[in-house]
């Protein structure tokens, strides 16, 4: 699936029940997460739709290390030079993208939330057990991530994992949420906002904290690493996520 401008000259690619997002400006296109390794295809057709391509990407930035975020990020960096992204803390999973923590064990979940199967396996099928991590990635910094297309604002929301990071795009209204804040759990099926399950993070209650810091963007449109992008305003979406709590 792809939708243009989600935001103002913020672009959304959904693969796999997996989302990424496209920044242009006059500088050129930032991307964020990379999705599953067959997601390539659509990338290629998401750049062809705004009338770019792929030498316009000048960066790539992780959100986070788990392998549906950083799916394509060594091919497209060993391929066409791209540089990756993601903060220091994270960079261990990016480089070894199996290799996080988590509370729950992960594979009881399908017994118990059946209505995740269809997307786990539409996962699986675009590459999931088999995502080849990215070394030697650049650290995430403000400074960074202010130079980057878009120019966006750094948005720290550790839990899901340590160096977990969102994105502000306050000339947008739009905060690039990652898996901090999602409106369709890949483990549980459940849609609606919340923070990811127990099953792929690494500490829930640190990760319900984080909520303020994207609450604190006031943004209009939520742009999560899963599910539907949510324009009905951060603060709702905050709100109904610690409704929710840990699962």
């Amino acid at each position: 699936m792809i939708r243009t401008d989600i935001a103002p000259g913020i672009h959304y690619l959904e693969h796999a029940r997996t989302n990424v997002y496209l920044i242009e400006d006059d500088d050129g296109v930032l991307l964020v997460d990379t999705g599953l390794p067959r997601s390539t295809g659509l990338l290629l057709e998401g750049l062809s739709r705004i009338h770019r391509s792929i030498g316009d990407v000048r960066a790539i930035m992780l959100t986070h290390g788990h392998f549906d975020h950083v799916g394509t990020a060594r091919y497209l960096r060993s391929r066409y030079g791209i540089p990756v992204y993601c903060h220091p803390d994270d960079a261990y999973i990016a480089a070894h993208p199996y290799s996080y923590e988590r509370e729950r064990s992960p594979f009881l979940y399908p017994l118990r939330y059946p209505r995740a199967i269809p997307g786990l396996l539409r996962m699986t099928a675009a590459g999931a057990i088999a995502v080849k991590g990215v070394e030697d990635t650049l650290p995430l910094t403000p400074e960074a991530a202010a130079a980057l297309p878009g120019a966006p604002l750094l948005v720290p929301t550790p839990g899901h994992t340590k160096g977990h990071c969102g994105l502000h795009f306050p000339d947008r209204d739009a905060v690039v949420s990652g898996d901090a804040l999602v409106t369709r759990d890949p483990y549980t099926g459940r849609p609606g906002p919340q923070v990811v399950a127990r099953a792929a993070t690494a500490d829930t209650a640190t990760a319900l904290r984080s909520l303020d810091a994207l609450r604190s963007t006031s943004a209009r449109t939520v742009l999560p690493g899963h599910g539907f992008p949510w324009r009905a305003g951060v603060e709702s979406a905050v709100a109904q996520a610690l409704d929710v709590g840990g699962h």
